[in-house]
């Protein structure tokens, strides 16, 4: 199919989804399986489009911003002068460095973002090998969630975060040997104070092996870990992953309570390199439906709050800020880095690069149409490792050039200039959703 027809196809399926966004209001509820207010018709399919090698201007969609009337939909980043802005062919570099302690190594991705978490179980073996061949094309991470290390990965284990989450399943010695960085979870944002679940339909035979559990049993994970009540004790656990493999990152995923900067320092003091800031609208298949995006603090409100603190405590230069729940856009990473993250994590996106429609059939073991958020060994099959990879590393390309473009407009020659740069920040008014002008200034 060449792009003309592509194009013609994509602009009517997105307005025949406007269309059933517009009865919304009049129906009571969401059409099915044709996203929400956060991620629209036209973010779900310029994120497609993305993935299939194309760049998002080519399809007249909406890929900077959602409609949600909150949060990274209402921020943009603010028009400069022609004379601010740099040249095109200029030299813009969007690496970060993960480690920032004294007298550790150097570990840097060239892209402010790496894969967030996501388990065998949660998604099936195919999307997690998908994600670990895009993440080392790229030279970045992807993480196993707390499903345990399926054998395939091997192979990738260099750009494989080993998660360890409170049920500690699929924990094994070997793994964290392996691991560059491991990650502690100790709350997911969409679902704070609830700890993990995994329903039975899912925790098939395979799961329950890498897992130590009982197959087509629901699993928890408890919440907290209960060998952890202080600081101290956070630092215990710390301690045990450096004994074990003393080369690792450490890095440490919580939710976004109230107090989150008292949590980011604790975790620096506790000897962490990344603290990951999980949002409220986090991705997530198995959890209560009153938790979802009812209890945690949205991350955009998160981000400045940790950053303004550990700049009090003159300690910010020595800790990454890794914010995720709810990234779905470049915009969105250049907003969140403009607020003082250094870098994102993405979940949702990648899956949706891969066909993910946001039907909100994650928890049940064959209800996703595509093969994704699925354990049935028949539907994995319907995503292919090697094509998916090739869509992720294509969707992380189109994402680079958009940030390139940000930082080119606001003057900047590294992702780096931009965190902590709320000034370069505006709110969008009422009036000024839907103008075309949200995501940042489009004259040339």
């Amino acid at each position: 199919m060449d792009m003309d027809a592509q194009t013609l196809i994509a602009r009517k399926h997105s307005q025949a989804l406007h269309q059933g966004f517009r009865r919304w209001p009049r129906m009571g509820h969401a059409p099915p399986a044709l996203g929400d207010r956060r991620w629209t018709a036209d973010l779900i399919l310029s994120t497609w489009l993305q993935a299939e090698g194309g760049a998002p201007e080519e399809f007249g969609l909406e890929y900077r911003v959602g409609a949600s009337g909150g949060g990274f939909d209402r921020l943009a980043f603010r028009s400069l002068p022609r004379e601010a802005r740099l040249p095109a062919d200029a030299a813009i570099d969007t690496a970060i460095v993960l480690n920032r302690r004294p007298y550790d190594g150097r570990v840097e991705i060239p892209v402010p973002w790496y894969g967030s978490g996501m388990s065998y179980g949660s998604v099936s073996e195919q999307v997690m090998l998908a994600r670990a061949m895009a993440a080392k094309s790229w030279d970045t991470f992807t993480c196993t969630g707390e499903g345990g290390y399926p054998d395939s990965l091997f192979p990738y284990r260099d750009h494989v975060i080993t998660q360890i989450a409170t049920g500690l399943f699929g924990v094994r010695e070997e793994i964290i040997q392996w691991a560059p960085i491991v990650e502690f979870k100790y709350a997911q944002g969409a679902k704070p104070g609830l700890g993990g679940h995994l329903l039975g339909d899912k925790a098939t035979m395979a799961v329950a092996r890498m897992r130590g559990s009982v197959p087509w049993v629901s699993l928890f994970s408890p919440f907290p870990f209960h060998s952890v009540y202080s600081v101290e004790d956070h630092r215990k656990h710390l301690d045990w992953i450096k004994t074990v493999n003393p080369e690792a990152l450490l890095s440490v995923k919580v939710s976004t309570p109230v107090d989150i900067d008292m949590v980011a320092v604790g975790s620096y003091y506790a000897g962490a390199h990344i603290l990951q800031i999980d949002g409220s609208y986090g991705g997530t298949g198995a959890a209560p439906e009153i938790a979802k995006k009812n209890i945690a603090m949205p991350v955009e409100y998160a981000i400045p709050r940790v950053h303004r603190y550990l700049l009090e405590e003159r300690i910010r230069d020595e800790i990454v800020i890794v914010a995720s729940g709810g990234i779905r856009t470049a915009h969105d990473v250049a907003k969140a880095i403009a607020l003082g993250a250094d870098g994102c994590a993405l979940g949702t996106t990648e899956l949706v690069a891969l066909g993910c429609t946001r039907c909100s059939n994650c928890e049940r073991g064959r209800g996703c149409p595509f093969g994704l958020t699925t354990t049935d060994p028949e539907l994995s099959l319907l995503t292919d490792p090697e094509w998916g990879a090739e869509r992720i590393s294509n969707l992380y390309a189109s994402m680079r050039d958009q940030l390139v473009e940000i930082l080119r407009r606001l003057g900047l020659s590294s992702v780096g200039e931009l965190r902590g740069r709320t000034d370069l920040l505006q709110y969008v008014s009422d009036e000024s959703v839907g103008d075309g002008e949200v995501g940042y200034d489009v004259e040339g």
